[in-house]
C-alpha cells in the first residue's frame, strides 16, 4: 500500500513551542485529540508520542493513524508506561489528568509547559474539580485517603503551573462561560479543538447503511439492563439497515448476540469513531446513548449534513450499580450534544454564501 505523504503542522505561531514535547496516551481517543494538539502546535516542534503498550484498543488506533497523512514531528514510543515515566521533555501532552500514572509522576516534574488533551466526559469533570479546587478523583469511584492526596497534590501541581501561564487546556467539549471564566481565572489557557487536521484528512468510502449506531460502555460496565439493550438495537433494525460500531469494552458474547439481529452489520474492533465515521454523507444518520464521542462526532460530520443524535437513556434501562451521580453525569451529554449541534449549526450558517453575501 502506497502512504501518504506527511501533511504539514497547521502551527498558529503565536502558539507554537519549538522544544521537544512527550505525550502520555492512555485511550484510542487521548491518541486522536495528541494529534490534533501537536497539528495545531501546542506541541513541540518534534512530539515523542508515549503509547500505553498494555491496552489493545490503543494498537488498532495507532495503525490506523499511522494510515493518514501524520504531521510532521510526531514519533511513537510502544514502550507506554515506562518511557513515560522516565522522559524529561520540556513540553507534556497528557489526556487523563485522574491516571494514576499521571498523579505519581506529577509532583516530580515541572515542564516548561503542560497541554491537556480531551479524554471525553472525564474532561469536563476535570474542568470542574479544578475551578473547585477539589483532589482530582474520578467520578463514581470510590477513593481512599492516599488517593484523594495524590490528586490533591496533581491539582495543585497544575494549578501551579497555571497560575505561571504554562497550562493550555485543549478540548473539544463545550465548556460554560462559567466554567471557562473559573480556568482562566486560574491562569488555564482554553482553547478549542475543531479537529482541523482530521478534517482535511480525505474520508474514507462511505458506509452503506443508512443508521450507524456507535456503541456504548454502559452495558458492559454493568450500568444498563444488557438486553433492554440488545432489544432496542433490534427495534433499530426493523427501521432500516443498521451499521453497529463497538466500544472497545464491549463484550464479545453482547456482540455476537447483535451480530445475530437481521439487519445488522457489526464493524470489526479497529480505529477511533471519529476516524471511521468521516465518511459519511447526507442521507445517513449516527444514533448513541449518552458518549463523548455524539459531542465529537458533531464537530466533525455535521457540518457534511449528517445529524448526531444522543438519547436519553430509559429509567427503566439503569442497574442499581448505576449511582445517580453516574446516572446526572452521563445525561448531561444529551444537554451538550445538543449544544454542540447548535454550534455546528451555527458556524455552517457563518460560512454559507448566502451569510457573506
Amino acid at each position: 500500500m502506497q502512504h501518504p505523504r506527511p501533511a504539514p503542522r497547521t502551527t498558529d505561531p503565536g502558539t507554537a513551542f519549538p522544544r521537544v514535547a512527550g505525550a502520555l496516551v492512555e485511550s484510542p481517543l487521548q491518541l486522536l485529540c495528541t494529534v490534533e494538539a501537536h497539528a495545531a502546535g501546542y506541541g513541540g516542534t518534534e512530539t515523542n508520542v508515549h503509547v500505553r503498550d498494555d491496552v489493545p484498543a490503543l494498537g488498532d488506533a495507532l495503525s490506523a493513524m499511522r494510515e493518514l497523512s501524520l504531521p510532521d514531528g510526531l514519533t511513537f514510543d510502544l514502550a507506554g508506561r515506562r518511557s513515560a515515566l522516565t522522559a524529561r521533555e520540556p513540553v507534556w501532552l497528557v489526556g487523563d489528568a485522574f491516571s494514576g500514572l499521571f498523579q505519581a509522576t506529577a509532583p516530580l516534574r515541572r515542564p516548561e509547559r503542560m497541554v491537556l488533551v480531551d479524554d471525553g466526559l472525564a474532561t469536563l469533570e476535570l474542568c470542574r474539580l479544578l475551578v473547585r479546587r477539589d483532589p482530582l478523583v474520578r467520578i463514581g469511584r470510590p477513593a481512599r485517603a492516599p488517593r484523594r492526596r495524590l490528586g490533591a497534590v496533581a491539582a495543585g501541581r497544575l494549578r501551579s503551573l497555571a497560575a505561571d501561564g504554562r497550562v493550555t487546556i485543549f478540548t473539544a467539549m463545550p465548556l460554560t462561560p462559567e466554567l471557562s471564566a473559573g480556568l482562566r481565572a486560574q491562569g488555564f489557557d482554553v482553547r478549542h479543538n475543531q479537529f482541523g487536521w482530521l478534517t482535511a484528512q480525505p474520508a474514507d468510502e462511505a458506509m452503506p447503511e443508512p443508521t450507524i449506531v456507535v456503541g456504548s460502555a454502559m452495558a458492559a460496565d454493568k450500568l444498563i439492563d444488557p438486553d433492554r439493550y440488545v432489544d432496542w438495537i433490534r427495534s433499530l433494525a426493523k427501521e432500516s439497515a443498521l451499521r453497529y460500531v463497538p466500544h472497545r469494552r464491549q463484550t464479545p458474547e453482547l456482540l455476537a448476540t447483535l451480530a445475530e439481529i437481521d439487519g445488522v452489520t457489526v464493524d470489526a474492533p479497529g480505529a477511533p469513531v471519529e476516524i471511521r465515521l468521516r465518511g459519511l454523507r447526507a442521507g445517513q444518520r449516527v444514533l448513541s446513548l449518552p458518549s463523548t464521542s455524539t459531542i465529537l462526532l458533531t464537530t466533525i460530520i455535521s457540518p457534511l449534513g449528517v445529524p448526531v443524535t444522543a438519547l436519553d437513556v430509559p429509567a427503566d434501562w439503569w442497574t442499581p450499580r448505576a449511582t445517580a451521580e453516574q446516572r446526572a453525569h452521563l445525561t448531561s451529554v444529551v444537554e451538550l450534544a445538543r449544544q454542540a449541534r447548535a454550534a455546528a449549526d451555527d458556524a455552517s450558517e457563518t460560512d454559507s454564501p448566502e451569510a457573506n453575501e
